[in-house]
């Protein structure tokens, strides 16, 4: 069972000025301490479940280019990027070259969005949800397209590139996994059969989880996909009464549920305690 951590607020005592120590303390303690992946959310607003969107929010692909220059193994991703944030080839781009700053330690996550607030305070526009997934299938057919070896353009409904140029190419091969979060049965999961290296569900209970992975081996079969070449990654919120003897023994269930990697969220901005608890979870279960 791999083990990642999720930075998901930055509001650390002693505002702006307290951010970069704290960030780079834990890629630190991640780097060393043998987690997996580190990720950040990509939000212009904090969300409700961390906090008043007036809390501090890092824009995320910048954050991350840093998080790469702070370290040298673990791997790094948005989880997720929606896709109205950002002209699809432009994202294609700036995932590319997290994956070649990083020396190939990319996901690239991208999701459909939810969060409307966000997007009418900037003035973005945020379509119906039909017309949003139809635009993250098209984003993710450029984003392979900027991975190929050709640099044809693209003519979608929504999107039409005359020229998917992406040098220089990613230094993963044979592109940065491609990671697309959420459990939408009827859309989502379908997407990642089709699509993607990587899932991200949440821990609803073993029935919920248990569920949702039935739904993707059933959109496996019928798009022909291996079902096992997805990667099975499961966020679990760790709480003040969270021991590293009881998140191992949900890594052990969801391990025989089929989850490879679990990806810890705490409900403060990342400190030791919360850091150096993923780091003795990641050597509990090396060998899980």
């Amino acid at each position: 069972m791999r083990i990642g951590f999720t930075v998901n607020r930055f509001d650390w005592p002693g505002g702006s000025a307290a951010i970069r120590p704290n960030l780079l303390k834990a890629a630190r303690i991640a780097e060393d301490g043998g987690l997996y992946s580190l990720w950040v959310m990509d939000h212009y607003w904090q969300i409700a479940v961390n906090g008043p969107a007036e809390d501090p929010m890092l824009e995320g692909y910048t954050t991350l280019g840093f998080l790469a220059a702070a370290t040298e193994r673990v791997t790094l991703g948005t989880m997720v990027t929606g896709v109205t944030y950002r002209n699809p080839a432009i994202l294609a781009k700036i995932g590319t070259t997290l994956d070649v700053l990083s020396g190939g330690r990319a996901y690239y996550g991208i999701g459909a969005a939810w969060f409307e607030e966000e997007h009418a305070g900037y003035g973005v526009p945020f379509p119906p949800v039909k017309e949003r997934f139809e635009r993250l299938e098209e984003a993710i057919r450029i984003a392979n397209g900027m991975w190929s070896d050709s640099d044809a353009g693209f003519e979608g409904k929504h999107y039409t590139p005359n020229r998917l140029l992406n040098v220089p190419p990613a230094v993963s091969s044979p592109r940065p996994k491609l990671l697309i979060g959420g459990g939408g049965e009827q859309k989502t999961l379908r997407l990642v059969a089709r699509y993607a290296d990587a899932c991200n569900l949440f821990d609803g209970g073993d029935e919920f989880v248990t569920h949702k992975l039935d739904v993707l081996r059933g959109h496996c079969e019928t798009e022909g996909r291996d079902y096992d070449a997805i990667e099975k990654t499961i966020m679990q919120r760790v709480t003040p009464e969270s021991t590293a003897k009881t998140v191992v023994t949900r890594a052990e269930q969801l391990r025989e549920l089929g989850l490879t990697h679990m990806i810890l969220a705490a409900p403060v901005p990342a400190d030791d305690h919360y850091l150096e608890l993923a780091a003795e979870i990641a050597s509990l279960t090396a060998d899980l």
